[in-house]
């Protein structure tokens, strides 16, 4: 069912009386400084009028699935409205799915006409699988993988390292962009396994031809530890807190 304060926001949501409203935040390359992609995101206005993020919903294990799926087809459809009339740019979109959203035939009913709409190519595209991806059946998640791709959607797998099943996992996708968890990242500076492993996946990437981000970079010291690890590209609040996508 969820908790009763979950439930009120996401009655409010799914039934319009509160919106998703759109952020962009930057993925950063960490050789030039130059910001390399855009993660697309989604928050809602909470009862004190503060933005919060849909995660936490998301999250939400006392909620049944299909309200969770409901939850992300509704984010989905809004980051991919706002794709829609945002100006073309260069650069790759990264757009959050939860694996219980694949399942639903709602979402390829979906797809297909959220990126039809958008003035860049489908192959700028990246859908992340979001956390809980290592708890649903591989089999079904390599063919929603492939599927993807045969749609020239590019394919993410988001919170690498977030538990021990996931790099397993991960090799069964085969996605084109890995993306460490904060867990990686945090005080890597003062933790030699952290970085020695975060070096270890910058080999298996550049060997692999996977793109490569770690997420939570949030003070200066992370960010060289990153750096000296040979991680490619980075994302986190040291270089700007998301902000809302301005349309074109």
């Amino acid at each position: 069912m969820g908790r009763p304060d979950t439930q009120e926001i996401l009655r409010s949501i799914l039934s319009g009386q509160r919106s998703a409203v759109t952020y962009a935040h930057p993925i950063i390359d960490l050789q030039t400084g130059h910001m390399a992609a855009q993660e697309v995101l989604t928050r809602f206005e909470d009862a004190d009028g503060r933005m919060r993020t849909v995660g936490a919903l998301l999250e939400d294990l006392t909620l049944a699935p299909e309200m969770r799926t409901q939850l992300d087809l509704v984010c989905l459809g809004a980051v991919f409205e706002a794709l829609a009339h945002h100006p073309v740019t260069d650069h790759l979109v990264f757009v959050n799915l939860h694996p219980l959203t694949l399942a639903t035939s709602t979402f390829w009913d979906r797809l297909r006409p959220w990126l039809w709409n958008l003035s860049i190519p489908p192959h700028r595209i990246v859908l992340e699988i979001t956390e809980g991806f290592s708890h649903h059946h591989m089999d079904d998640l390599e063919g929603y993988a492939a599927r993807l791709r045969s749609i020239e959607v590019r394919v993410a797998v988001d919170d690498l390292g977030s538990g021990v099943a996931s790099l397993a996992h991960m090799a069964r996708i085969a996605p084109d962009f890995i993306k460490v968890d904060r867990s990686l990242v945090q005080h890597v500076h003062r933790r030699p396994y952290q970085a020695a492993l975060l070096n270890a996946l910058a080999v298996f990437a550049e060997r692999m031809k996977v793109g490569y981000i770690a997420e939570g970079i949030e003070t200066g010291e992370e960010l060289q530890a990153v750096r000296d690890a040979d991680v490619p590209w980075g994302q986190g609040f040291i270089f700007g807190e998301p902000e809302p996508l301005r349309l074109g």
